[in-house]
């Protein structure tokens, strides 16, 4: 009998978990015209292979139970290799652990199938408690660059306090995205570190980055927005002095906090930057993601920025282990200028929505800007309502 029910389990489960990694994904009708969202998450704890949740032997689990269970898959890297489309995941367990595991597609759309086995990420000195967000940079140096959150129990925390951490910014790199060399963790002189992006060409022959500093692990402080400092090394890299890209500012959708999303995508016109914004609500925080370019010689140096945000969690995206965010840290452009835009939900599934990088030019070059007033708000929306009724 339990024979039976470990092959009935098993072929069930096997099929319906076959069947959601080749669902074929659907386009949603665009209003806004910028991009495209797909009707299906490209990504969930569900896509997360069989050989990893539940043991196989019938004699040590007869009833096919579920023996190391996962929570989400969320926040991805992404790159395009070897013709196909990688998402380097973050994966949190049960356990509230996170790890890192690439999953590929042949489309970049649907599809998703995980590698054999998670990355084994080697461990620095002091061993990380966790591991998360990871962004991906192909660099001149002719490595592939992951530079993700590490998170370690504060070591100043009072007695009894089992909550407060230290985040810094972990560096690995690679040149198959199969074995990974750790480097030492980015030292920075503005405090914590988290959001930390790799620039993909050096500067006045250093390594550049942006950064995001922060005075605890959870609060910006005062910590003024999205960073840029060089470091004269990556295998001990130490930024001394950043530049602040993008500051927080009162009453906008990157009040609370802001840090950059995956690596910059050059273009003839700049450098193309995703980044997310939060503010803070009478349910909690939100977060959505923002866009603007920066100067193709001084990176550091915005020079357009639509107002608000360019994706915000809508329907069933606004539910989930942490409510009402959206997240990106990978996109991907193809030679042919589509892009894909590989965002996660309440900290739970990954989505993808598509544009094109002229798209995402028109849109960050000819949108109007933030003037921070509600007068300024209503004489932009009369501006576009005079200009219209000339052909109305």
């Amino acid at each position: 009998m339990q024979n039976n029910l470990f092959k009935s389990r098993f072929t069930r489960i096997q099929k319906e978990s076959e069947e959601l990694i080749t669902r074929k994904n659907e386009e949603v009708f665009s209003t806004n015209g910028i991009y495209t969202r797909y009707k299906n998450p490209v990504l969930t704890r569900e896509h997360i292979p069989l050989h990893w949740r539940f043991d196989f032997n019938p004699a040590t689990n007869p009833s096919f139970m579920e023996r190391i269970g996962f929570n989400a898959t969320f926040n991805a890297g992404a790159i395009k290799w070897e013709g196909k489309y990688l998402l380097a995941v973050r994966v949190e367990g049960n356990d509230r652990k996170s790890l890192f595991a690439i999953a590929e597609s042949p489309n970049g759309i649907d599809n998703f199938r995980f590698r054999e086995r998670p990355i084994t990420m080697p461990q620095s000195d002091v061993p990380d408690t966790n591991v998360y967000d990871m962004r991906l940079t192909k660099h001149d140096d002719g490595y592939i660059y992951g530079v993700f959150c590490t998170e370690r129990k504060d070591p100043s925390a009072p007695e009894g306090d089992t909550s407060s951490a230290v985040a810094a910014a972990g560096i690995a790199r690679t040149k198959n995205l199969n074995e990974w060399e750790r480097l030492p963790d980015l030292i920075s002189t503005t405090g914590q570190q988290r959001n930390v992006v790799l620039f993909p060409h050096l500067i006045n022959g250093k390594y550049a980055f942006f950064t995001r500093p922060q005075d605890r692990f959870i609060d910006a402080g005062s910590g003024g927005g999205i960073g840029f400092g060089l470091s004269d090394s990556i295998t001990k890299a130490i930024v001394k002095e950043e530049t602040i890209v993008d500051p927080r500012i009162y009453h906008t959708i990157y009040e609370l906090k802001n840090g950059l999303g995956p690596a910059p995508i050059r273009t003839d016109k700049g450098w193309l930057q995703l980044a997310h914004g939060v503010r803070n609500t009478a349910a909690g925080l939100r977060y959505t993601l923002y866009a603007f370019l920066s100067d193709l010689e001084k990176p550091w140096i915005v020079t357009h920025k639509p107002a608000g945000h360019f994706i915000s969690p809508l329907g069933e995206e606004r539910v989930g282990d942490v409510s009402n965010v959206v997240f990106s840290n990978g996109w991907i452009a193809d030679d042919d200028g589509k892009l894909f835009i590989y965002y996660a939900s309440s900290d739970t599934r990954m989505h993808v929505a598509v544009s094109t990088v002229k798209q995402m030019l028109d849109y960050c070059i000819n949108s109007p800007q933030d003037e921070f007033y509600s007068s300024a708000s209503v004489k932009r929306i009369n501006k576009l309502i005079d200009n219209n009724l000339k052909f109305m």
